[in-house]
């Protein structure tokens, strides 16, 4: 019997998916402990329009992602900080600053967990990847002047 699951089924698959259930399993189980409901005509069309919904939600986070790395990639982030003799910094320049920088200069969200930054701790210009999405990836400079 064709069940769709209205909750995750260890054995059996997670909430969502079309699956196929022995018919005991299905009507002594699944069924009545509201696991699952059957795939009869209004529940398939139903279970069609939440798949065809979550595509069209997944390539709208696609493209909005694709033009956030589009602007911008190959974009120079000028960042200032305090240095002591040498040129070495007090600190260093983290990720979370990268975000907020970029989110003031082009009005990007950008999670801090997405910047891939080795260690910052002195001037210079230092390339940056930014994770938008599977796949979506830009790469920044980011220059480290003192103030």
């Amino acid at each position: 019997m064709k069940v769709i699951l209205q909750q995750d089924v260890k054995g059996l698959g997670k909430k969502g998916e079309l699956v196929n259930a022995s018919d005991g399993y299905a009507r002594n189980f699944l069924l009545p402990k509201n696991l699952a409901v059957e795939a009869d005509a209004q529940n398939m069309t139903e279970f069609k329009n939440a798949e065809k919904s979550k595509q069209h939600k997944i390539e709208m986070q696609k493209a909005k992602a694709q033009e956030s790395a589009d602007k911008i990639s190959g974009k120079i982030i000028r960042m200032t900080a305090k240095a002591g003799q040498g040129g070495k910094l007090f600190g260093s320049v983290t990720a979370k600053e990268i975000a907020d920088q970029i989110k003031k200069e082009y009005n990007i969200d950008v999670d801090k967990r997405k910047v891939t930054v080795d260690e910052i701790k002195a001037f210079g210009t230092y390339e940056v990847e930014i994770k938008f999405y599977n796949g979506i990836v830009a790469k920044i400079d980011v220059q480290v002047s003192g103030e």
